[in-house]
């Protein structure tokens, strides 16, 4: 008897079939058992009648506790009352493990008890579709980069450096040296891109932000494309793209799991490039006039991404920052030397930052400059500075988190509902 899985049950109906699973809810109506069972794929209705079974089995029907494992063999039938419009009904079964007393029931839980069952709580209908949809915008960067001849290269996690700035690296023992867990594989793919023109990196990146937001993860997942010979407007129509294509992926792939999390899909349907674009000069001015105390010079805090996202329906891209609220490696303008070339990309209904980049400093010199300015020993960046000394060239990328991503599609509160098991500032377990 063929196994199959839920999301796979339409196509055979009217025939006999095996399911493995487990169950998500169970009630009795005396002679009919009616069990929920979910495979990973799919819920689907399977009902045992007490006339076909010994004493004894019917009762151990009767007796398994939600998340209890097993086999069920039956006929799959047409049902329009049931959950994916099927049912089973069951003729043989097998128990792998009969669980009881469940943590997590349908009554309301505290987040400190979730977390702490997070293991468990994954397999929730909510989370199981917000991790469906990171799925979905995991695949649709995978193949939008390759789909335009980007290369992937893997960067290191463990690196000498620090990309984003000294405060906030997580420093281990590296055999007898220093190393710290890579904040952005970034600088690694300046070193690539030299070498294959366009390429991506895309992993874990790890960040010290003793920050208690719902903005912040310690751990987070980013997507970082690098283009040689490319400008600050090549990168935002880059970036631009790669939202469009997540959000087209994700409404023509993953419509069920957006209704299971109740989400205003008209939102998102109605973004569409091209997306607003303002400089840095202009959002403080703008800031200003709604009563933010913001002033020229200063970096944007999460209320002012908020006030600002909120006055559009389409993400905004600010650009031309101020170099000293930018990071070391950020390229001035040419027209304007305190300001870089530089953008953020602000998630509409108040998500704030899902992108940030713009052009490298190409020049060898400039560099050096910058790292004195931030105070960073120049024998560290030895590697890096050799890619200004060995045919240089303007040079361009951003990095996306993939969880702040995922939150805005999914309208989540927090980040710690994005990934499978987060790492915040006082989280570390399971």
């Amino acid at each position: 008897m063929p196994v199959v899985y839920v999301e796979q049950i339409g196509e055979w109906e009217g025939k006999e079939v095996t399911l493995r699973g487990w169950v998500y809810n169970r009630r009795s109506s005396g002679k009919l058992q009616f069990l929920l069972l979910r495979d990973g794929t799919g819920v689907i209705q399977c009902v045992a009648f007490k006339g076909n079974f010994p004493a004894e089995e019917f009762a151990l029907l009767d007796g398994l506790g939600q998340e209890s494992s097993l086999e069920v063999q039956g006929t799959v039938r047409r049902d329009s009352r049931s959950p994916g419009g099927f049912e089973v009904d069951i003729a043989r079964f097998r128990v792998f493990q009969a669980a009881e007393n469940y943590p997590i029931t349908p009554k309301e839980h505290g987040t400190a008890f979730l977390m702490e069952n997070r293991h468990l709580w994954l397999r929730s209908a909510r989370q199981h579709a917000i991790l469906k949809i990171r799925h979905e915008v995991i695949r649709a960067c995978r193949d939008y980069f390759d789909d335009r001849g980007f290369t992937l290269v893997d960067t290191p996690i463990f690196t000498p450096n620090a990309c984003e700035g000294t405060t906030t690296l997580f420093e281990t023992r590296y055999f007898d040296q220093t190393a710290y867990l890579s904040q952005s594989g970034q600088l690694y793919n300046e070193a690539t891109a030299a070498a294959f023109g366009k390429v991506y990196c895309f992993g874990p990146t790890f960040r010290a932000e003793k920050s208690k937001t719902r903005r912040h993860l310690m751990e987070f997942w980013m997507v970082e494309p690098e283009v040689a010979f490319a400008t600050l407007e090549e990168t935002m129509e880059l970036a631009e793209g790669l939202i469009c294509f997540i959000l087209e992926r994700v409404l023509s792939r993953r419509r069920a799991q957006l209704d299971v999390l109740e989400r205003d899909i008209g939102a998102l349907e109605r973004i569409v490039p091209p997306f607003p674009r303002i400089s840095y000069d202009e959002a403080v001015k703008l800031l200003q006039a709604s009563g933010s105390a913001i002033e020229w010079g200063g970096d944007f805090g999460g209320g002012d991404e908020t006030m600002l996202s909120e006055r559009y329906d389409a993400p905004v891209m600010v650009h031309r920052y101020p170099g000293a609220v930018k990071a070391f490696y950020m390229q001035p303008d040419p027209e304007r030397a305190e300001v870089a070339l530089c953008v953020d990309m602000l998630a509409p209904e108040g998500y704030g930052e899902i992108i940030g980049g713009g052009a490298r400093i190409h020049d060898s010199d400039l560099l050096l400059e910058r790292l004195a300015e931030h105070g960073l020993p120049p024998e560290p960046f030895g590697w890096y500075l050799d890619l200004r000394k060995y045919g240089s060239v303007p040079h361009a990328g951003f990095g996306m988190g993939i969880e702040r991503v995922v939150a805005w599609i999914c309208r989540l509160t927090h980040l710690r509902e994005t990934i499978a098991f987060p790492r915040t500032l006082y989280r570390i377990y399971p």
